[in-house]
């Protein structure tokens, strides 16, 4: 980052802490006991290329500031994308008038001051990219031709799109306490359609980083998406039957974000997951562990305080597959009659270990019959009871290597069996996300195919 662009965050932050301070200010004046504000401001482009042609080319810019104060156990809140002064006092007198009408809630209120974020870290986050609209054309353009150049039954494309954000956010409360937060994300992606007679498939590859020297090449991406698509024509049916299933790093995620929805506060007082009242018991397999690494430098998911300024730690989720905690926000902690973990607007890089030393590859070359899932369809899982039945596609393994494509079929379970029949997970981390885990295999799922 050159003096130039140092001088403007700068600048930028004070302008931000002004417009907050006028917020916190009013707020006061007007009576309120305590309040808190959420202020940002960014900028972005996007374009996207189709068949060697400009499509689209977006520039954005946004600021929006929320601000929320209590009279008591009353709150209110408004929100505005204006920052005179006029407009944010207006916004104050109607968080205000909000708060004087709503009922009385115990558990309302700033989470509590010991436990605001003291030490602000360099987590490397930030780092804007010069790119030009024509650089950016140019990148798209070279990763679409690379997938087309690929293979000829490539017959037609969905674009490759280059994208890149950067923003400030400040969030400032009653307690004194000023957090300022810095990001960027930068982006490559490519999707294509390739045909063999009358069958047609598509996929897409994709690569996302703080740091624009970090992306991986656009020929490599456009390649991967290539493989990826064609890979998948001549795929047929499978029959219905108990399978072993292995979930690449693309989609395994997903698995562990149906455990966050499980012990997020705010299901867990609703009485609405299926893992109520489960902490201290066996959920996984011993050797499955899962936490949080708020601090890792350039991670998508690294924050040294969370949207109420708590301070971030390295929370044991799950140790030797035993859950430890829930994830909480001051409110639903209150509610629950616990402590805040922190997790106010989600977790921070939630890590699940390895537990084989190798990957799908060596997944696959396990399997004597099953299935792996390279894409997941739908969204059939109910948080209450933890059943679970989505659409699928992937592949299917006999020996140790895969056979075929395989479409049009359902996996099915419930989440408390799916968890516990855990039996690898892979060392190939997707570390585009803020979960964090490798391919996923589950024991005997039920295949719901022909």
């Amino acid at each position: 980052m050159d003096i130039a662009s140092i001088d403007s965050v700068e600048g930028m932050e004070k302008s931000l802490l002004a417009a907050a301070n006028v917020a916190l200010e009013d707020a006061a004046r007007q009576g309120a006991t305590m309040a808190e504000v959420s202020i940002g401001q960014g900028q972005g482009m996007s374009v996207t290329v189709r068949k060697g042609e400009i499509e689209t080319v977006e520039h954005n810019r946004d600021k929006s500031i929320g601000i929320t104060v209590f009279f008591g156990h009353k709150s209110g809140n408004a929100s505005s994308t204006d920052f005179s002064e006029s407009a944010i006092r207006a916004s104050v007198k109607s968080a205000c008038n909000i708060a004087r009408y709503t009922e009385e809630d115990p558990f309302n209120g700033l989470a509590d001051p010991e436990l605001m974020a003291m030490q602000f870290p360099d987590l490397d986050l930030y780092h804007p990219w010069s790119v030009t609209m024509d650089g950016a054309i140019e990148l798209a353009g070279r990763c679409e031709a690379a997938a087309l150049d690929t293979d000829a039954r490539i017959s037609n494309t969905e674009g490759a799109t280059v994208s890149s954000h950067d923003g400030i956010d400040l969030y400032v409360n009653s307690h004194g306490f000023t957090g300022f937060s810095q990001g960027s994300r930068h982006s490559i992606s490519c999707s294509v359609i390739a045909g063999e007679a009358e069958n047609m498939q598509r996929d897409y590859w994709y690569d996302s980083k703080r740091k624009s020297q970090d992306l991986d090449t656009p020929e490599n991406i456009g390649l991967q998406t290539a493989k990826r698509t064609v890979r998948r024509l001549g795929a047929g049916k499978i029959k219905t039957g108990e399978y072993p299933v292995i979930f690449e790093p693309s989609v395994s995620s997903s698995l562990i974000s149906h455990l966050n929805s499980a012990i997020s506060g705010s299901s867990l007082y609703r009485k609405a997951s299926f893992l109520l009242d489960k902490k201290g018991e066996q959920i996984f397999p011993e050797n499955i562990n899962i936490y949080e690494q708020p601090f890792l430098k350039g991670a998508s998911g690294s924050a040294a305080f969370d949207a109420e300024g708590v301070a971030t730690r390295e929370n044991r989720i799950v140790e030797d597959g035993v859950l430890q905690q829930y994830l909480l926000s001051s409110y639903s902690a209150r509610k629950l009659g616990l402590v805040t973990t922190g997790n106010a607007g989600g977790v921070h890089n939630l890590c699940l270990d390895s537990t084989i030393d190798g990957g799908l590859e060596e997944m696959i070359g396990s399997l004597n019959k099953g299935i792996v899932i390279t894409e997941l369809i739908g969204f059939g899982v109910n948080n209450v009871t933890g059943d679970y039945s989505r659409g699928a596609f992937g592949f299917y393994v006999e020996k140790g290597e895969i056979i075929r494509p395989v479409q049009e079929f359902t996996i099915a379970g419930n989440l408390i069996d799916m968890f516990q029949k855990i039996s690898a997970v892979g060392n190939d981390i997707d570390k585009k996300r803020n979960i964090r885990c490798g391919s996923i295999m589950i024991d005997n799922l039920t295949v719901a195919g022909e």
